[in-house]
């Protein structure tokens, strides 16, 4: 811990003159990235990737986070206590309403600045593989998105568009190359030296680093499921890593800087508890007070067998949910839950970028589905279900409980198999892997079974397919972004997607 703390304290000096930034966040224009050190810039980014995936935005969870999907994907309400948000229960999404991109870019920039810092290959590496993860968040919002012109600064003030398809296909090349430069690099007689500390994911340990760069291959791959001309060259693609393995329970992608109970800098705890947990002083954080449960989340977690619920969310005295629909304006008689000690564990907790049981559940559905052609689907399922118990705080005993009560359907049929994997993963993912579940979902439509908005007006005609292009490319980048068309938030989609 004091090793990471000198990290910290070291980065607050880079970034202390400014009241708007958060800690260790290393640059607020993608055009203009600072100049920094390897070791400032990749424990940095890498935090930042975590504010990110932990839902929180930039200035705070309450300016620009994925707490939205976690409303439309069943884990969370909109508080009954507050005035209705017309976006989220209505869902009247605007240009103007939700911003993704320019933290996603802006952390593309810190990896940008990472490479620029440097020639050691296992920086570089990192860096590739970290950008070759924004950028499918990039395009897992928004579908089309600049990507061989971005981030030219001065030299292209107005980049143009790729197909989100075609920044897969080169976002597999990268990951490619990052894990054949780690791995030209390991055979090195005398090997630069590895990130050690300054890697606040995996501590310079380069085998992980591995591991973790081919399951986001593999997540990269199956992503693309529902484009059948692909098939048959993504499963080539998986089999010619999968003897590197995958991460799994006992390396999962988490990093933690040596996070601190302290709201300097606009918060310096772990970002979910910065988001749904208290401030340094025992107050509840913006999301704590605007969020509680959904009674989806709260009944699907707690039905056969499954006792997850009652972690995810907090309970009474007397072990009870209280939640809301989304949508419903009526508050329940007593205090709602909101979210709970399985998933807050304390201010200081590691931050997850890829979970262990996220990344078995891919497995499992890269056997059933022919991409990995050896091990179980139904062996990695059961670890995936395993795995989640224990992230959550939960035993063995509860989850072999629940495993007996939901065994995986080998007998079944292949959608039966999907809908399972699936289903399950939206159960590991609930709260903190919001945006995974909903990209999940609008690939595979599982769970079948979310329910819409009930607020009076709101008439969707289905679940959200994406959101719009963010109001800062309309005043930037007006040409290039109005040739991409009329974007419906009910009808567009991103080119995966089922």
């Amino acid at each position: 811990m004091k090793k990471y703390l000198s990290i910290i304290f070291a980065t607050l000096a880079l970034t202390a003159g400014s009241c708007k930034k958060d800690y260790l966040e290393l640059s607020t224009n993608p055009n203009q990235p600072v100049t920094t050190t390897p070791n400032l810039a990749l424990t940095g980014a890498l935090k930042i990737t975590a504010d990110i995936t932990n839902n929180v935005g930039q200035g705070g969870p309450q300016v620009t986070s994925y707490v939205n999907y976690a409303c439309w994907m069943g884990y969370l309400s909109w508080s009954t206590g507050f005035q209705p948000n017309a976006a989220l229960l209505s869902y009247q999404v605007t240009s103007a309403t939700y911003d993704y991109w320019t933290p996603l870019y802006l952390n593309v920039a810190n990896y940008n600045a990472l490479k620029a810092s440097t020639t050691n290959p296992y920086f570089l590496a990192i860096a590739d593989i970290m950008i070759a993860f924004d950028f499918q968040a990039l395009v897992d919002n928004y579908n089309n998105v600049p990507y061989t012109d971005a981030l030219k600064g001065t030299a292209l003030l107005n980049p143009k568009y790729d197909k989100g398809s075609a920044i897969y296909d080169d976002l597999l090349k990268r990951v490619d190359a990052a894990i054949t430069s780690i791995q030209a690099t390991q055979k090195l007689a005398v090997p630069p030296a590895t990130p050690g500390t300054a890697d606040i994911m995996y501590k310079g340990d380069m085998t992980k680093w591995l591991k973790f760069a081919n399951t986001l291959k593999l997540r990269l791959a199956l992503r693309q499921s529902n484009v059948s001309s692909k098939t048959a060259a993504l499963k080539a693609a998986v089999a010619a890593t999968q003897s590197i393995g995958y991460i799994d329970a006992t390396m999962p992608g988490t990093v933690n800087p040596g996070y601190l109970n302290s709201d300097a800098v606009n918060g310096q705890q772990s970002p979910l508890w910065r988001n749904y947990g208290t401030t340094q002083n025992g107050g509840a954080q913006a999301n704590k007070n605007q969020y509680q449960a959904n009674s989806y989340g709260a009944t699907v977690l707690t039905a056969n067998s499954d006792v997850r619920g009652f972690v995810v969310y907090t309970t009474t005295s007397t072990g009870t949910i209280i939640s809301t629909a989304l949508g419903i304006t009526q508050p329940p008689t007593t205090a709602p839950s909101k979210v709970g000690t399985g998933l807050l564990k304390s201010a200081t907790m590691d931050a997850v970028i890829m979970s262990g049981s996220e990344a078995l559940f891919l497995q499992a559905e890269g056997v059933k589905s022919g991409y990995i052609t050896s091990g179980s689907a139904a062996t990695l399922y059961n670890a995936g279900i395993n795995a989640s118990y224990a992230e959550m705080g939960l035993t063995d005993t509860q989850a072999a409980t629940y495993l007996a009560a939901n065994p995986y359907p080998t007998a079944g049929t292949d959608a039966t198999q999907e809908q399972a994997i699936i289903t399950e993963k939206w159960k590991a993912l609930a709260i903190y892997g919001a945006f995974e579940a909903f990209n999940e979902f609008r690939r595979t439509g599982y769970p079948n079974n979310i329910p819409l908005s009930v607020y009076p007006g709101a008439n969707p005609p289905n679940q959200v397919t994406r959101v719009p292009y963010p109001a800062i490319e309309y005043q930037t980048n007006a040409a290039n972004v109005a040739a991409e068309g009329n974007i419906s938030v009910f009808t567009s989609k991103i080119f995966w997607a089922k």
